[in-house]
């Protein structure tokens, strides 16, 4: 699995629907870091 195109495709997503990290984090009652570290790939590793 490439972790570098789910990173990305995640954060185009996010962008796409004009939510901020801390924004998708609230409404997955995630934190902001784990949302950085899906976008950067950091935790899919």
């Amino acid at each position: 699995m490439n972790t570098n195109i789910i990173s990305k495709y995640l954060q185009l997503l996010r962008k796409k629907h004009n939510y901020t990290q801390d924004e998708l984090a609230k409404k997955l009652d995630i934190s902001r870091q784990a949302v950085s570290k899906w976008e950067t790939g950091d935790s899919l590793r």
